[in-house]
């Protein structure tokens, strides 16, 4: 398979009030074309800071972040703008990068007609459910069609039943656009079920403390599925004990 991403001998320290702060130490992994990755690890340990450093909002202290071609990253909040009708608000990527041509366009509306929001593209975000809101979030972040694509503890806003409805839909959106993703969250079950692959970091400094492959009975099975599977199970418990929570 094709690397999309590589983590090579990654540090990262920042200046605060008490002095520096090692956020993130020695990171090594890469990420593959079609692959889920997800990312846990306690509060603190520097997930959102790695996607930072794959988004190039800012640089590592040492080491490399190797990519291939643009991300696209999708925040905890779907920050949809309220005076922007649903189509407006999808469009809205394309037009920041001066891409908003007929094909573009185009591409944008078979993503909100296959997805089924297409009904539904001239109301503003106020009139959605939440789950409909990430939808058009991610609809969103496709548009521009990113390489990789980041997210970033996307369902954290949804209450817990619609938080794995939207998980099995953008799991489907996901294999569907066949596109890569690295995945941020702290819900270690989430991590198990969204991903081919999970990386889990230990506390502050960060450091690679786990990274496996996930196998599953059916592979192309739902998340919400796969919580049933009992390979499930035994993730979660071995995860569950490597994990320092005591931070």
């Amino acid at each position: 398979m094709r690397e999309i991403l590589r983590f090579c001998d990654v540090s990262l320290t920042y200046q605060a009030e008490n002095g520096e702060v090692d956020a993130l130490r020695d990171i090594n992994f890469e990420v593959y074309e079609g692959e889920l990755v997800s990312i846990i690890g306690p509060s603190g340990c520097g997930k959102t800071t790695l996607l930072s450093l794959i988004a190039g909002l800012e640089p590592p202290t040492n080491g490399e972040v190797i990519i291939s071609g643009t991300p696209g990253y999708m925040l905890q909040k779907d920050n949809l703008l309220d005076w922007r009708t649903i189509r407006g608000n999808v469009l809205l990527g394309l037009e920041i990068c001066g891409k908003k041509t007929p094909e573009g366009i185009r591409y944008v509306e078979n993503l909100l007609k296959t997805y089924g929001l297409w009904e539904f593209r001239d109301n503003h975000p106020s009139q959605l459910s939440g789950g409909m809101r990430q939808r058009a979030a991610l609809i969103r972040t496709l548009a521009v069609k990113p390489e990789l694509l980041l997210l970033d503890e996307a369902f954290s806003a949804l209450d817990y039943q619609t938080r794995l409805v939207v998980a099995d839909d953008v799991f489907n959106i996901l294999r569907r656009e066949k596109k890569t993703s690295v995945i941020v969250t702290h819900d270690i079950a989430e991590g198990i079920s969204m991903a081919d692959r999970l990386i889990m970091l230990s506390k502050r400094p960060g450091k690679v403390q786990t990274n496996i492959p996930l196998k599953f009975e059916a592979a192309n099975t739902t998340p919400l599925k796969r919580r049933e599977d009992p390979a499930f199970r035994e993730y979660f418990k071995m995860i569950w004990e490597g994990l320092d929570v005591h931070v």
